[in-house]
C-alpha cells in the first residue's frame, strides 16, 4: 500500500538542497484506500531520483528549502507520468501506411511486408521519434515489443525515458529467437541506471508454438523474467483457436506454463478474453496485468477489453497505444478518455468507467500491469520522480468543476507543458531537452522509400485466418 502523501518525514531536515522543488501545482496523489485525491497549491520536492515530499506548498519543510531547479507550477496539475502498456515505438515510421483495412489484410498485404525491410537503423529512428511524441504527451515510461531492441534500448537511454523492453520473436524463427530474446534480456536489465526492465518477447500463441511457449515460461522462472505478448488480440482470434485446438489463447497460456511465471505476464489487447478465461486467469500463479489499446480496436472493428470483468478478479488493466501504425498516434490521453467512453458503451452503463476509474487505470494500474507498482503511478515519497505537469489555462479546458474529467476528457497531449523521470526534465515549457526530431524526420524522410517497398513480396509472418 502506498503510504499517504504527507506520512513520511522528507529528508530536508539537513536543509541540504533539493535536486528539483515544483510548486504551485495541484497534484494528483492517492490515499490510504488508492482513491483518487487533488491536493491544491501544492509542492513536490525530489532528490536523488525519487519523491521526498508531496503536500502543502506552505509547509514548513518546503518553505525557503534550497534547490538545483525550481519549477513554479501555478495554474497546473502534477500527475504521475503516464504508462504506455505496450507499444512498437519503432512503428512510429509506419504511421499512415495501412488504413481501413482489416487485420489480416493489414498484416499479411502491408505491415509485415514493409517490416520485412526493417533495418537496424529504421528501427533507432522510428523509435527517436516516437519518444519525442511520448514525452511530449506526457508518457514517461513505454512497455515496447519488437525487434532490434538493442536500437530501441539506446534511444530510451539517450532519450531518458523510463522502457519495459523484450526482443520479439516467432517460432518461425526457430530457436535462435528465442535465445536472442533471452539475451537481450539478460543484457539490458536495469540498464540506463535502472530505467530499463527486461522481458521475454514470444509474440503471440498462433505464431509461437506451444514447445516454444513452454521453453519460454521455463527461461523466465530460471533467469526471474516476465513476459510481454499478444494474447487475444480479437474475439476471431480466440474462436480460431477453439476451432482449430479446442482451447482459447488464454488457456494456451495455462497449459504452457506461462501464468505461473513469478515475475508476471503481461497480456497485450485480450479484446477476445472471454468468459471461460476468468477463472484461468484468477488462479494464475503468476501475477498478471493486461494492456488495452482502444483506439487500435476501434480501427480493426474489434470488440474491446472486458475491463470491468477483469478488475473484478483482480487483474490490473493498463493503458496503451499499440503501435503508430495501427493507431496513429502515442497519445495516453486520447487512450485514457476512449477507455471511459468506450467502455460505457460496452457495459451500457453510464456510470462505468468514472474518471477517476480511469486515472487509477492510467496510473497505479498501469504500472502493476507492467510489473513497476513498487516504483512508479503514484505522487509519494519514495516512489520514482516521474512527473507530468498539466496546463489547465487553455479555454477547452475550463472552467473545472470536476478536476478528474477535465483531466480524462477535456486535456490533450498538447496541454502537457513538463515532463519529468528519475527526476530529470526531458521537456520544460514544451521545449524536448533530449530529442532531435527536426534531424530524426529529415533522415527518415530520406529512408522511407525504401523501407515501405512491398515489390519484393515477402513478409515476416503469416497472419492466423479463419479455418476453412
Amino acid at each position: 500500500m502506498t503510504p499517504p502523501a504527507t506520512t513520511r518525514q522528507p529528508q530536508q531536515q539537513t536543509r541540504s538542497p533539493a535536486d528539483l522543488v515544483i510548486t504551485g501545482c495541484t497534484a494528483l496523489v492517492h490515499d490510504e484506500e488508492e482513491r483518487i485525491r487533488f491536493v491544491e497549491d501544492a509542492a513536490v520536492v525530489v532528490r536523488g531520483g525519487v519523491i521526498d515530499f508531496v503536500g502543502p506548498a506552505t509547509d514548513v519543510r518546503v518553505r525557503g528549502l534550497p534547490a538545483a531547479e525550481r519549477i513554479d507550477a501555478r495554474g497546473q496539475v502534477a500527475v504521475p507520468g503516464l504508462i504506455n502498456c505496450h507499444s512498437h515505438a519503432a512503428m512510429a515510421a509506419l504511421r499512415g501506411v495501412a488504413e481501413d483495412l482489416p487485420a489480416e489484410e493489414w498484416f499479411n498485404d502491408v505491415v509485415w511486408p514493409i517490416e520485412s525491410n526493417l533495418t537496424p537503423r529504421d528501427v533507432e529512428l522510428g523509435t527517436r521519434l516516437a519518444c519525442a511524441e511520448m514525452i511530449r504527451g506526457g508518457v514517461t515510461c513505454f512497455a515496447d515489443h519488437y525487434f532490434e531492441m538493442d536500437r530501441v534500448a539506446a534511444v530510451a537511454d539517450e532519450s531518458g525515458l523510463r522502457a519495459h523492453l523484450g526482443e520479439a520473436f516467432f517460432s518461425s524463427q526457430g530457436p535462435e529467437g528465442r535465445e536472442r530474446s533471452l539475451e537481450f534480456a539478460l543484457r539490458h536489465r536495469g540498464a540506463a541506471g535502472g530505467r530499463i526492465t527486461t522481458a521475454l518477447a514470444p509474440h503471440a500463441p498462433y505464431t509461437v508454438d506451444d514447445a516454444d511457449l513452454a521453453a519460454t515460461a521455463a527461461l523466465a522462472r530460471e533467469h526471474g523474467l516476465p513476459v510481454h505478448l499478444h494474447v487475444a488480440e480479437s474475439r476471431a482470434q480466440t474462436d480460431n483457436s477453439l476451432a482449430r485446438h479446442g482451447v482459447t489463447p488464454v488457456e494456451v497460456l495455462e497449459r504452457t506454463g506461462l501464468l505461473d511465471v513469478p515475475a508476471g505476464v503481461l497480456i497485450a489487447h485480450g479484446t477476445g478474453i472471454v468468459e471461460r478465461d476468468l477463472p484461468v486467469l484468477e488462479r494464475a500463479r503468476g501475477p498478471v496485468g493486461v494492456a488495452t489499446a482502444p483506439r487500435t480496436y476501434l480501427k480493426f472493428g474489434w470488440t474491446t477489453t472486458p475491463v470491468r470483468a477483469l478488475r473484478g478478479i483482480g487483474v490490473p488493466v493498463g493503458l496503451a497505444t499499440d503501435g503508430a501504425a495501427s493507431n496513429n498516434c502515442l497519445d495516453l490521453w486520447q487512450a485514457m478518455a476512449l477507455t471511459a467512453l468506450v467502455q460505457k458503451a460496452a457495459e451500457g452503463d453510464p456510470r462505468w468507467l468514472t474518471s477517476r476509474q480511469a486515472l487509477h487505470h492510467a496510473t497505479l494500474q498501469s504500472a502493476r500491469a507492467v510489473g513497476l507498482g513498487d516504483r512508479i503511478g503514484s505522487l509519494a515519497p519514495g516512489r520514482r520522480a516521474d512527473i507530468v505537469l498539466v496546463d489547465l489555462t487553455g479555454p477547452h479546458t475550463q472552467p473545472v468543476h470536476d478536476l478528474a474529467a477535465t483531466l480524462v476528457h477535456s486535456v490533450r497531449a498538447a496541454d502537457v507543458r513538463t515532463t519529468v523521470v528519475d527526476g530529470r526534465v526531458l521537456m520544460r515549457d514544451r521545449e524536448l531537452l533530449t530529442v532531435d526530431v527536426a534531424e530524426t524526420v529529415r533522415e527518415l524522410g530520406e529512408r522511407l522509400p525504401a523501407l515501405v517497398d512491398r515489390s519484393h513480396g515477402e513478409r515476416i509472418q503469416e497472419y492466423d485466418r479463419p479455418p476453412g
